[in-house]
């Protein structure tokens, strides 16, 4: 459920567009459909400008209305958005093809990810396998921030105001963002800071290694190495961290010349 939250517009900004966006927020990857009740549960909008809001999405060719269901979805509309950006990144243009050759040399997954208020969103997310086997992770797809390499290794790059405003959001939208978790999340930071990555397992059998990509001008991304079906250990973090780092300079070499 999502906390009471302010539209107030800003100075520049429009209350109604700051609903609607919130409104195609609520949809998350698992929910096919939702319903105005859901939306306005999810979003602490009144259900009334939900009502309102979806309708004129509808009208835009944001969301689908699903008559018999009386819910609605995303509509293709949405996707195309998403698609416009992976063609139009002009960082993806110039990573892509080193990340792709970075993951056939290393023989490791190579991701490239960065903030979406509390999570990591894949921007690209090269898998590797030397069989065809379905991809796990897909460009789009958001991870947790709090536990994860990508997120530990984009707080490092933050300024410390901004690392702190999300260290209370973690505590605040998740009871299992406990004292012992936000240690674990400092104790990454330090890593980065020292060692230039963090290495984080934080789902059985996988082992990730990230660095923030860092470049003036652009945001900040966060780029990973991992393996999975392996038992994680530090001198195979210690090992991939030497692969990540050499890479991330390439990367940050690269996207500084491009500009």
């Amino acid at each position: 459920m999502a906390s009471a939250r302010e539209y107030s517009g800003g100075a520049n900004g429009n209350r109604s567009l700051e609903r609607g966006i919130e409104i195609l927020r609520a949809f998350r990857p698992g929910v096919d459909t939702l319903g105005n009740g859901e939306i306005a549960e999810r979003t602490g909008l009144p259900r009334s400008t939900v009502s309102r809001l979806t309708k004129t999405l509808v009208e835009f060719g944001m969301l689908d209305e699903v008559r018999t269901e009386r819910n609605y979805r995303l509509a293709a509309a949405v996707l195309s958005l998403g698609h416009a950006v992976r063609m139009g990144s002009p960082v993806l243009k110039v990573l892509s093809p080193l990340m792709r050759a970075e993951s056939t040399r290393r023989r490791l997954n190579v991701g490239l990810a960065t903030a979406d208020r509390t999570m990591m969103v894949y921007l690209e997310s090269i898998r590797y396998s030397p069989r065809p086997t379905l991809r796990s992770i897909v460009a789009g797809q958001q991870v947790p921030m709090e536990l994860t390499s990508l997120g530990r290794a984009y707080l490092a790059g933050i300024p410390d105001a901004a690392r702190d405003t999300l260290l209370v959001q973690f505590r605040r939208r998740n009871a299992a963002a406990t004292k012992a978790l936000i240690a674990e999340v400092q104790k990454s930071i330090r890593s980065v800071r020292r060692d230039g990555y963090c290495a984080v397992s934080w789902q059985p059998g996988v082992l990730a290694v990230a660095t923030p990509i860092v470049v003036e001008g652009l945001p900040i991304y966060a780029l990973n190495m991992s393996l999975q079906d392996i038992e994680p250990t530090e001198a195979l973090g210690r090992e991939i961290g030497e692969y990540l780092m050499v890479f991330a300079a390439r990367c940050e070499e690269t996207l500084s010349v491009s500009r």
